[in-house]
């Protein structure tokens, strides 16, 4: 049989069916956990232990050790996390990915499950068309994992029979037989293919199918699979690229445990494959070494090796639990060893990416979120929440400004220079603005659950009415120029009144910032607070309107003083009202529905 363009197009397209089940499948289990998600990874990570476990329950649950460490990318950099609890979870995330590898290696012989596949889709489509969003998520999960082993399926059925066509083998077999290099050769082959697939789930199923098929040794294919474990750390490389210097470490330390753990199990190849064959001797009945020395062999065992070469399903069955064996007794010696040295890890990670400067508060920086985008959606929201926090004391210390500008002469140089730093305040805070809305719209386009696209809406009002603030505050800025332009003076009295209002507008402020920083679980008390506080606000101006009119009339101070007096306590109210809106903008988008 020739193997044709079409049969090849056919393999990419099973390759591109496996990598999408996968997707699916991950994220239909993110959307079901949705906040409950963020909210384990946050929590669990007080010490080792628990985070740790944290690391393998989560990479398990969502069959990815790329999306959870992604995962902890984003909560390092959104400041949930230390860089020493990551190290914790990260480490957990690699023994958890195992739990991948078994479950192909328990379905792809013993059990044909795309068979069944059918009939799960049968299941999981139907759950699409459900109301509640909880079915929905489970549908894509189920939809997802027929998706993954239908497209394993076809990888077996449509990937190049070697054995009919010896040309296609020959780049392969030239590089079996080399020893202690041939280990090197595969080890940097299983890298390159798992950076391209961007999953150690597709490699080892792929490798899974070469040692079937009879291409390669058991030990070669272990030599993939370690490879693999360093090729899955270019998923959270690349989303830690637009992140801060926290999540570039994080990304850096998950590099640094799978490369020295592969390194070491390099130096000790063989009396590791040693070990992992005893291990799956005992558990199997059946060594894979000594089925690798049978297809070497001229008379091969027949309950072993099938008369085309390949393996027999009694000992494909052997081969896919060793290969299994081999990623969990790799990360779980790995991981025994390694924890003892978090601490370590963490210095040496701060020692490798050192911090260049500090932040420069004059300067358009954003904290917590980068152009680039991270790709867990759900996760990314926490990041969005903790730069509106940051944006919102940004804010902060424009209206402290206001408040100051007011009193300084125009001739003195802190005048000129509290102005133009409102002023570029407040250019940074429309670029804020904008860069905050962007990265919300792009997240708001990947695969969010209801309660997700409902925060991502409740944000960009929050946003939109933060750069209202600032925008406040450069016009009071403004508001004062005019009055120097004008040669008004305010008298004490005066300005006794204004600082009155301020001081009003500050408290309020204060706590929009107290409730910015716990946006998913506002307090209650804190809400009526911002009413109490908008209604004295309102009070305060109403009355100082009357009294203007009354001390214009009464020849107190003129009418021009009076209309700026009146501009800047103008100003301040609507000041009040754009903290208040913000404040409703938690409360209704934020808060748990059941409370809204």
């Amino acid at each position: 049989m020739n193997y044709t363009v079409i049969d090849f197009i056919s393999l990419l397209g099973a390759v591109c069916l496996f990598l999408y089940g996968m997707k699916v499948m991950s994220e239909g289990l993110q959307k079901v956990a949705g906040d409950r998600l963020r909210n384990i990874l946050g929590i669990m990570t007080k010490n080792r232990v628990t985070g740790v476990l944290t690391g393998i329950v989560i990479t398990a649950l969502i069959q990815s050790s790329s999306a959870s460490t992604v995962m902890v990318v984003s909560f390092v950099n959104a400041g949930l996390m230390s860089l020493a609890q990551s190290m914790a979870v990260i480490f957990g995330a690699n023994v958890g990915t195992t739990v991948t590898t078994w479950i192909i290696s328990a379905f792809s012989y013993e059990v044909n499950i795309s068979d069944y596949s059918i009939l799960l889709l049968a299941v999981g489509v139907p759950m699409l068309f459900m109301k509640k969003s909880t079915y929905k998520s489970l549908g894509e999960f189920l939809i997802g994992f027929c998706f993954l082993f239908m497209g394993l399926d076809l990888i077996s059925k449509y990937v190049p029979d070697l054995q009919a066509n010896p040309q296609m083998l020959q780049f392969v077999t030239n590089y079996t037989t080399l020893g202690y290099g041939s280990v090197l050769i595969f080890f940097f082959l299983g890298i390159i293919l798992t950076m391209v697939a961007q999953s150690s789930a597709a490699t080892f199923a792929i490798t899974l199918i070469m040692c079937s098929q009879g291409w390669i040794s058991f030990s070669l294919g272990c030599a993939i699979i370690l490879g693999g474990n360093i090729g899955t750390t270019i998923t959270p490389i690349l989303a830690s690229l637009s992140g801060n210097l926290a999540a570039k470490r994080t990304a850096m330390g998950h590099v640094l445990f799978n490369v020295i753990g592969s390194i070491i199990v390099l130096c000790i190849f063989h009396p590791f494959m040693n070990l992992v064959a005893d291990i799956t001797y005992w558990c199997n009945g059946l060594n894979p070494l000594d089925i690798s020395a049978a297809q070497e062999s001229a008379m091969g065992d027949s309950t072993l090796i099938d008369p085309k070469g390949g393996l027999t399903a009694k000992a494909q069955s052997s081969v896919a639990f060793g290969l299994a064996m081999f990623p969990t007794v790799f990360n779980a010696c790995n991981l025994l060893i390694m924890i003892w040295f978090t601490n370590l890890y963490v210095k040496v990670v701060c020692w490798i990416m050192p911090a260049k400067h500090k932040d420069n508060e004059e300067e358009f920086t954003l904290k917590y979120i980068g152009r680039g985008m991270l790709s867990a959606s759900e996760l990314n929201i926490t990041q969005a929440q903790k730069e509106i926090a940051v944006y919102g004391e940004r804010v902060d210390r424009m209206l402290k400004m206001a408040a100051r500008i007011i009193h300084l002469p125009e001739k003195e140089p802190e005048y000129t220079e509290t102005y133009n730093r409102l002023e570029k305040y407040e250019e940074i805070s429309d670029r804020m603005e904008i860069e905050i809305g962007n990265y919300l719209n792009h997240v708001a386009e990947g695969r969010l659950s209801p309660e997700g696209k409902m925060r991502i809406a409740g944000m960009l009002r929050v946003i939109s009415e933060i750069e209202s603030i600032a925008d406040g505050c450069f016009n009071v800025a403004k508001t004062v120029a005019r009055k120097h332009q004008n040669h008004v003076e305010f008298a004490p009295a005066v300005l006794k009144e204004i600082d009155t209002m301020f001081e009003l507008v500050q408290g309020a402020m204060t706590n929009m910032l107290e409730i910015l920083k716990e946006m998913e679980t506002p307090e209650d008390a804190r809400i009526i607070q911002a009413y109490n506080k908008e209604r004295e606000i309102n009070n305060l101006r109403n009355t100082l309107r009357d009294s203007n009119i009354f001390n214009i009339n009464n020849k107190e101070y003129d009418y021009q003083e009076g209309i700026f007096f009146m501009d800047l306590i103008s100003e301040a109210e609507k000041l009040g009202d754009y903290m208040l809106n913000v404040v409703e903008g938690v409360k209704h988008q934020f808060k748990p529905t059941s409370e809204s």
